[in-house]
């Protein structure tokens, strides 16, 4: 989703392994001040990483911000549950879709859009192990026919 120059600072690489990824869609987040300085050096980490709805709101957890190098005693706590900014209507297809047997919801990437950080927020279905064989497998076909089509000319 990150397009039109906007720079990724941070993506979750192991989510598209781990989850068959049925639709995504780009939200706001509710970061501080030294939060936003962290991510834009790329200090962060979405590997552990998912979103909740609690209450009518979204809330990603897990998502490790390191602490802001040049920061002070008013530095925030790196593995803190951050507020996702999406509308009522939002939050209500998510809840239904998240109900049905086996969906979660887990951040993509994180990336700035002008000044304000935007999360890729993803509807998945986890993986089974063959499943995972199954993609490593026609990953390495598609890498071996891509080397063989370079040889050539």
């Amino acid at each position: 989703m990150a397009e039109n120059g906007q720079r990724v600072t941070v993506s979750n690489r192991k989510a598209r392994h781990e989850y068959f990824i049925l639709e995504s869609l780009e939200v706001g987040i509710v970061l501080t001040g030294t939060e936003v300085k962290s991510i834009r050096q790329g200090n962060a980490n979405l590997q552990d990483a998912f979103a909740a709805i609690r209450r009518g709101e979204v809330w990603l957890e897990g998502m490790h911000v390191s602490p802001y190098e040049h920061g002070s005693i008013y530095n925030h706590d790196p593995r803190r549950t951050r507020k996702l900014l999406l509308s009522r209507k939002e939050i209500r297809k998510l809840q239904a879709k998240v109900a049905e047997k086996g969906l979660t919801l887990i951040p993509l990437s994180v990336y700035f859009k002008g000044p304000y950080a935007k999360v890729e927020l993803a509807i998945a279905k986890g993986k089974k192990s063959y499943d995972k064989r199954e993609s490593i497998a026609k990953r390495e076909a598609d890498r071996h026919i891509a080397r063989i089509k370079r040889s050539r000319t």
